[in-house]
């Protein structure tokens, strides 16, 4: 019996609430940068003029980033499961399709943290024995990402091999 295991966007999305997690996320990057800049156009009176304009394009460009990332994130990033396989799309600029083969499992972790407990999600590594790096299927519910691990891990313990 020989598996189909090609390359296709995933069926799943993940968690709606990852929309607000990455909004955040976006926020506490560009909320300090642009009060560095309003600082220092404050201090610096001879830089006031150029500093003031770096903070007008830092805030056009901040507050479109803020609203646009995270809603291209959630329309890019998708995960499934099957028998055979993990497949993962992630990104928003430079996308990421992968898949790896169950066979092919070392580890199956979650990650939670501040923001993510806030908003009631994980995220789910899935460590192959691959040179690519793990899969990771961020924006999960987290009670859904408890499960997805227990189902991964329960999965590729029935494999046999050691996944090299």
């Amino acid at each position: 019996m020989e598996t189909d295991l090609r390359l296709r966007p995933p069926r799943h999305r993940v968690d709606p609430r990852a929309v607000r997690w990455w909004t955040a996320q976006a926020l506490t990057t560009v909320v300090p940068a642009l009060a560095a800049l309003a600082v220092a156009a404050v201090l610096w009176e001879s830089l006031r003029d150029w500093l003031l304009v770096a903070l007008a394009v830092g805030a056009l460009v901040g507050a479109a980033y803020v609203v646009v990332m995270p809603r291209w994130r959630y329309r890019v990033h998708r995960w499934e499961t099957t028998p055979e396989a993990v497949y993962a799309a992630s990104g928003w600029l430079l996308q990421e399709w992968r898949v790896a083969p169950l066979s092919r499992v070392q580890t199956v972790d979650t990650q939670r943290g501040p923001l993510q407990q806030l908003f009631g999600l994980a995220s789910v590594t899935v460590t192959t024995a691959s040179a690519s790096g793990a899969i990771v299927i961020e924006g999960l519910d987290h009670t859904e990402a408890v499960e997805l691990v227990g189902r991964l891990t329960e999965t590729t313990q029935a494999i046999p091999g050691d996944a090299t």
